[in-house]
């Protein structure tokens, strides 16, 4: 499973007109709403924001990556943003976040959700490939960013 399956140019937004952690969350559940991803957006932006509250999705390094299952979804979905500036997150490094990885799955398919948070917890460890999303302009150039360190890294 490559992310870029995943992820279209209509679930990415830059900049996120949000400057609020949940106001940022439901700011992305509502581009997946919009863009016919959810079966129940109102089901969807619970789940997200109660797995928030049990523990922050900021990972660290000014990425965030707010996750759930959930029966609002057919299938694994994911929507990426860049922030207008920074967002305290309350990530585990205390620093704020500027790029996030929105991702929900069906509750009875643990294996595609968690192959995914694995393939962007591991490409978000790259200083450079954050920095390159970060100074992402548009959504092309954020999916051929991902398209190429999908590729450096993850091909056989």
């Amino acid at each position: 499973m490559n992310l870029c399956d995943l992820l279209s140019k209509e679930v990415i937004r830059i900049p996120l007109k949000n400057t609020e952690k949940n106001q940022i969350i439901e700011e992305m559940v509502d581009l997946l709403a919009q863009n016919n991803k959810l079966k129940d957006r109102n089901m969807v932006l619970e789940a997200v924001l109660d797995r928030e509250r049990v523990m922050s999705t900021g990972m660290g390094d000014g990425v965030a990556i707010p996750h759930a299952k959930s029966d609002g979804v057919e299938t694994l979905v994911i929507a990426f943003g860049i922030t207008i500036k920074d967002v305290d997150f309350k990530s585990i490094d205390e620093k704020p976040v500027r790029l996030i990885f929105l991702l929900v799955g069906p509750v009875d398919q643990t294996g595609p959700h968690l192959k995914a948070l694995s393939r962007i917890s591991r490409l978000m460890h790259r200083k450079e490939f954050r920095d390159r999303l970060a100074n992402a302009r548009n959504s092309e150039e954020v999916i051929e960013a991902i398209t190429r360190e999908e590729q450096k890294y993850f091909s056989m």
